[in-house]
């Protein structure tokens, strides 16, 4: 596999990820309701911030790990992988909605930008992402893990930006597409569950093969 192709395939699951509905989405689309576009939008860099941080441990662990014991590296790999699959399973079998957001008072940017980071941080799936996936995609034979974790640092912030950036300016519209039509997030969720179980299969079959 070329590093461009790791790349896209880290994107593929990547957006696949951060455009199911979750607990950042729903941040997001409260405060832009409530608060208007830029308390959205302050909401959007809030939730980048906290992904930075999460990139940096993961990139920590990971260059620890390559150091300390290289061959925990492919057990590692197929582990992510495996953790893959079980949620592409789950979200193929599950129906995922996002209920009604209730208004409430408007936040300052500051607060939203803060409650952003916030809501980032204590995500636990985020935690299970950055554990147990992202370090599949950074590979000692594309050079310095630091240069790759930077490369990657940039796609996930410039996704969450796109996704979460865009619900945001849409406001309203983007709250009744999810609100209104739950076959809409039903839909996305499945294709998102079956593009993890293809990617954990290619990986799986990577790791395998370099074992």
């Amino acid at each position: 596999m070329t590093y461009a192709e790791n790349l896209w395939l880290f994107f593929t699951l990547l957006f696949g990820i951060i455009i199911v509905p979750g607990m950042d989405m729903v941040f997001v689309l409260a405060n832009a309701i409530t608060g208007g576009r830029a308390s959205g939008l302050a909401a959007t860099a809030g939730i980048m911030a906290g992904g930075v941080l999460h990139t940096l441990y993961a990139a920590l662990g990971v260059s620890v790990v390559l150091h300390l014991i290289p061959e925990l590296f492919n057990m590692l790999l197929l582990a992510g992988a495996a953790y893959i699959a079980w949620i592409g399973f789950s979200l193929l079998r599950s129906s995922v909605t996002i209920a009604g957001i209730d208004g409430g008072m408007t936040r300052s940017r500051w607060t939203s930008f803060r409650q952003g980071a916030l809501t980032s941080l204590m995500n636990p799936k985020a935690y299970l992402f950055m554990l147990a996936v992202y370090p599949q995609f950074l590979r000692p034979q594309f050079g310095p893990v630091w240069s790759q974790a930077a490369v990657m640092a940039m796609m996930i912030a410039s996704t969450q930006l796109a996704v979460y950036g865009g619900l945001a300016l849409a406001a309203g519209r983007g709250r009744d597409l999810l609100v209104g039509s739950p076959a809409v997030t039903v839909a996305a969720g499945k294709a998102a569950g079956l593009v993890l179980v293809l990617i954990a299969g290619v990986t799986i079959w990577q790791g395998w093969s370099d074992v």
